[in-house]
């Protein structure tokens, strides 16, 4: 119980995923955000999978291994960021907004994003190869059927807090803001994510 506790904490923090969630909730509604957030599990189900097999302490140690996948995740949050503004700089008046069309990007870029926003953090390596094992007691058992079994508890923890962020961004996007309110919502989103590179890229690796 301990654990759940700690992982949904660790999970519920908002960061990039989250907020992806958030905003896929508040255009396409709860089951097209929850169909994007697998995505991010598949991401985290391979850095599982990775600690299991003993490959998380290597990469958690290699300064090279963690600088590229630092710098693919600011170059992918810059894309995100920028894209979102793009878009909502393109966007025009203010009224209500248009029901929703049949050009939506599929639930699979959903998905896409956020796999490559959570296999690119490598804060979220850390999550797997600093924090999981800490809960290990290698007196319990096998010290690997543990890690897969924590490494599924905080999947379980993950899910639940992508839900409650797909359900806020839906309640949100229920209340039908006009398109200037959404318009601010989506450069606020945009904005965010640029000070995220901002703040990865600023990071030491």
């Amino acid at each position: 119980m301990g654990f759940l506790a700690a992982a949904l904490l660790v999970a519920l923090t908002p960061g990039a995923n989250n907020l992806l969630a958030l905003r896929h909730g508040m255009a396409r509604g709860f089951l097209a955000s929850m169909t994007g957030v697998c995505g991010r599990l598949v991401a985290f189900a391979v850095l599982v999978l990775a600690v299991v097999a003993g490959l998380g302490p290597l990469l958690s140690a290699s300064e090279w291994a963690l600088t590229a996948i630092k710098w693919a995740g600011v170059a992918y949050l810059l894309y995100l960021g920028v894209t979102i503004l793009w878009t909502s700089f393109r966007q025009g008046g203010g009224g209500p907004l248009d029901p929703p069309t049949d050009d939506r990007p599929p639930l699979n870029s959903l998905a896409r994003k956020e796999f490559w926003v959570a296999i690119t953090n490598p804060k979220a390596i850390l999550v797997f190869t600093a924090f999981v094992p800490q809960f290990v007691t290698p007196a319990h058992g096998s010290v690997t059927a543990q890690l897969a079994t924590l490494g599924a508890a905080y999947l379980a923890a993950e899910a639940t807090a992508a839900a409650v962020f797909a359900a806020a961004g839906t309640a949100m996007g229920a209340i039908r803001l006009s398109r200037r309110a959404h318009r601010r919502l989506d450069r606020a989103t945009g904005g965010v994510l640029l000070g995220m590179a901002g703040v990865l890229a600023a990071e030491s690796a």
